[in-house]
């Protein structure tokens, strides 16, 4: 039986965060990622490599067996309905937090605990249905893939949920933050059936990353 790890991780923020997290943990690309065009990269480990995806599909790879480890920021995670996967540990990169936004002309004269009823834009429905849901406000939510800051600005909807981490995107575009909803990072995610099989391999991998992060 094959104990080789592949570990997925997307392209962005987390892959330039993460690779000094991996590099800390002794795994360190054959290849700079960052320039490189392949998918999956050797590592100085013989029996590790890693693939590059987007994002949102890190969950998928994992779940299904494409990857054994994956790191996926918390919003990918609670946006997944899929099972099959553990998630580990926080690895405390990629840090940001996702939020519900207005134009500050409306937030000036709003008061959330007022809300009965909202037309909200953004890429995380499911996430958003069930935080205003728990809240017993109806929602009508317009799926984006991005630029919701725009969403507001032309009439397609009065709000927006999406993550912030500095603001200034918000605020160049007039917009305020009026809600938390989560607070987001990268965690490393593992799929089940591997957590068995390459338990060793696993736990002997997850223990550097551990020790990385702390």
């Amino acid at each position: 039986m094959t104990t080789a790890l592949n570990i997925a991780l997307s392209k962005g923020r987390i892959l330039e965060e993460g690779l000094p997290l991996l590099e800390r943990a002794g795994i360190r690309p054959a290849e700079n990622p960052l320039k490189s065009r392949k998918l999956i990269l050797d590592t100085n480990l013989p029996d590790v490599k890693l693939t590059i995806i987007r994002a949102a599909d890190v969950p998928t790879y994992v779940q299904f067996g494409a990857a054994d480890l994956g790191i996926a920021g918390k919003d990918v995670l609670m946006e997944y309905d899929g099972d099959g996967l553990y998630e580990l540990m926080d690895l405390r990169i990629a840090r940001c937090r996702m939020m519900v936004a207005e134009p500050a002309s409306l937030a000036s004269r709003d008061d959330p605990r007022s809300w009965t009823r909202l037309r909200i834009a953004t890429k995380y429905v499911k996430t958003t249905q069930r935080h205003f849901a728990a809240k017993g406000i109806q929602t009508d939510i317009i799926k984006l893939y991005g630029s919701m800051e725009l969403a507001p600005l032309v009439g397609l909807s009065d709000r927006i949920v999406d993550l912030v981490d500095t603001g200034n995107t918000l605020k160049a575009n007039g917009l305020v933050e009026v809600e938390h909803i989560a607070d987001i990072s990268a965690w490393l995610v593992a799929n089940k059936a591997s957590m068995k099989m390459k338990h060793q391999a696993l736990k002997n991998l997850v223990g550097q990353l551990q020790r990385a992060v702390a």
